[in-house]
């Protein structure tokens, strides 16, 4: 640990963003990455530092940065409260591990005491094991480290009240510092999208939202500018939390293309528009947007409820060499692919090659039924999420059984009419949007699927019929229909 209280030498944001661009440059990025640190940007620091709204009349600011790299972050925080005039005392604390950029955040937070007069410690423990109880701060900035660690490493077993599965350490930082925040503290940090949705983060999302509540989100709308000269590919947030249970009438929504935060939008969304019931965050850019959720959330059912729930593919082509087989024999079963969606009815075959499985092994068959199937993957730039189609077993009455691989999901059916409804649902622009939304990825998730709100089994089933009679498959038609049922 490392203590100073000096002052008068001239640092600013500028000449520590230097230093950390010297810093970088001298690491390859593929040793940067290893470790999953990616340094923010002078300008993403300095719009992070702006998101506080800090109590100016406190004698003292605790302030805590957890892996806090070059000292970026605590720099712009600083020469903000300083800025904006406040007077008192600020002590900062950073936690940093990597050796070779301590010199620099030495180097940036020395030349800050000296200008701004604060104190500061370095403490180059591990921030998520060292023994932190009664330690409690006013503001916590900062950007954690984005990498998946096993499920028994020291980190989350440390924290098992918000670990299930295979953990990040980003919302393992973030998890402690909520624990360390003081009451009405605030915490902003830049951070991955992937906590906002699905059961990995359950547990995470249960504590986050039993401790504080939601004040700021701004979007980058491009995934690949986001940090200086490093390819981060997920899509990336910032998020401003307070520590209370008191939610804000509105959430503060704002947007931009890069990093550089040119055209800056910002709206006005209802706290419960995006915080659903369920914990799920809906990160909303648009009143179009907004609106679509406030349809859907009026729903009072899931596919869970209706007893209709989506479960991914059971074949893994590439593990089941021994059962696949390209031409039907004796014993072999229809096994469906994503390429089989068409159009929205599943065709099958078309004669590719591996069409057939042979095996008497019962978790690799599924019954003959009807189903609606889900394409799993889909590439960035397809204009739709969810991509589905009909099959029905009436259609091939010669087999008993079918499989899925596991490149899609399914939802079983009791009869065509609530096969055709979930279809009229899945295939709208509306539940697109919902989906959208709700998850950046390129994946569909059938556990989000399950908990999305859904009409009643009768309506769902009403939809099926008018869609039967209609004939007409495309999205057109679904919406019109869904536009009928949903208002």
């Amino acid at each position: 640990m490392y203590l100073c209280t000096v002052n008068s030498f001239m640092m600013t944001l500028e000449k520590a963003y230097e230093k950390t661009t010297d810093f970088v440059e001298s690491i390859p990025k593929t040793e940067r990455k290893r470790y999953g640190q990616f340094f923010t940007s002078k300008k993403s620091a300095s719009f992070m530092a702006s998101l506080f709204t800090p109590n100016i009349g406190k004698a003292t600011i605790r302030m805590l940065d957890a892996g806090a790299g070059t000292g970026l972050l605590t720099v712009a925080m600083v020469e903000r409260l300083r800025t904006d005039g406040y007077e008192g005392n600020i002590i900062v604390t950073c936690y940093e591990t990597d050796g070779k950029v301590l010199p620099t955040l030495y180097a940036n937070l020395q030349g800050l005491a000296e200008k701004y007069r604060i104190q500061y410690s370095v403490i180059t423990e591990n921030f998520l094991l060292e023994n932190t109880a009664g330690q409690q701060y006013d503001i916590i900035i900062g950007n954690p480290p984005y990498l998946k660690i096993p499920r028994d490493a020291p980190e989350a077993l440390a924290m098992p009240e918000v670990c299930h599965g295979a953990p990040n350490l980003y919302f393992l930082f973030w998890a402690k510092s909520i624990q360390q925040m003081k009451t009405d503290g605030e915490l902003v940090y830049i951070i991955p999208r992937s906590w906002t949705s699905g059961a990995y983060f359950e547990k995470f999302r249960t504590f986050l939202f039993g401790n504080c509540v939601i004040t700021n989100i701004h979007i980058f709308e491009s995934r690949d500018k986001v940090f200086d000269g490093e390819s981060v590919l997920q899509e990336t947030m910032i998020i401003k939390v307070r520590k209370s249970t008191v939610p804000p009438e509105n959430v503060i929504m704002s947007a931009s293309a890069t990093a550089d935060f040119k055209n800056l939008r910002h709206y006005l969304v209802p706290y419960t528009t995006v915080v659903a019931p369920n914990n799920f965050v809906f990160l909303v850019t648009n009143e179009e947007e907004s609106n679509t959720l406030a349809r859907i959330n009026t729903q009072p059912e899931t596919l869970a409820t209706i007893n209709m729930k989506m479960h991914t593919g059971i074949i893994v082509d590439f593990r089941t060499r021994e059962v696949l087989r390209n031409e039907p024999e004796d014993g072999t079963f229809p096994l469906l692919y994503s390429h089989h969606i068409q159009d929205g009815r599943v065709k099958w075959p078309d004669g590719r090659e591996d069409e057939y499985v042979k095996t008497e092994k019962k978790g690799l068959l599924q019954e003959n039924a009807d189903y609606v199937l889900v394409k799993r993957f889909t590439a960035k730039e397809e204009k739709r999420r969810l991509q589905c189609g009909i099959y029905l077993h009436s259609e091939h009455p010669e087999y008993q059984y079918i499989s899925t691989q596991n490149k899609v999901n399914f939802i079983k059916c009791r009869e065509p009419e609530e096969a055709y409804g979930l279809y009229v649902l899945l295939n709208s622009t509306l539940y697109d949007t919902y989906y959208r939304i709700l998850n950046g990825s390129t994946q569909v998730n059938s556990t989000e699927i399950n908990l999305m709100p859904v009409p009643t089994l009768e309506t769902v089933k009403g939809m099926g019929r008018q869609l039967m009679a209609g004939k007409d498959m495309s999205e057109t038609s679904c919406n019109k229909i869904l536009g009928q049922w949903i208002r």
